[in-house]
């Protein structure tokens, strides 16, 4: 079995059309450096962002370029969605990672005001709960089966 590899230059240019940069500390995808981490995420949908990049290259080449990075940035984003509909779940799927690594990446969140430490235990106090509430679900007994 032959897995697929993907053109990184492509890959990253499209991840940064995907989610573009908004200001300098809002890089896009791509240049944020996700890229490996939602490569390894792509598991057996790797041979279609490979053949979405590969499909990408082949229309800026029938535009006169030599791949999708020499594309223009204004012309970029038709490209991509021809390329979306000839390659159905492409988008889909690399949104789906995309999405999560960027957002989780702490200099987005930072950007974006947020603290990027975890909630709890450094963050907010947490209720203590009364735990007496629990007093008739422990009376119950057990009444599961064992198998």
């Amino acid at each position: 079995m032959t897995t697929a590899s993907l053109d990184k230059p492509t890959f990253l240019a499209l991840l940064d059309e995907l989610i573009p940069a908004r200001n300098e500390s809002l890089p896009g995808a791509g240049s944020l450096g996700i890229g490996d981490g939602v490569e390894a995420k792509l598991g057996e949908a790797l041979p279609l962002v490979a053949s979405g990049l590969a499909a990408l290259d082949e229309k800026a080449k029938g535009m006169g370029h030599s791949r999708f990075v020499g594309l223009p940035l204004n012309e970029r984003a038709s490209v991509v969605g021809e390329v979306a509909e000839a390659v159905p779940g492409l988008i889909e799927v690399l949104m789906y990672h995309a999405y999560g690594l960027y957002y989780a990446n702490p200099r987005v969140v930072v950007a974006l005001g947020m603290k990027a430490d975890p909630p709890y235990p450094g963050g907010y106090e947490l209720e203590q709960g009364d735990l007496g509430l629990l007093d008739s679900v422990r009376q119950r007994g057990e009444f599961y089966r064992e198998v």
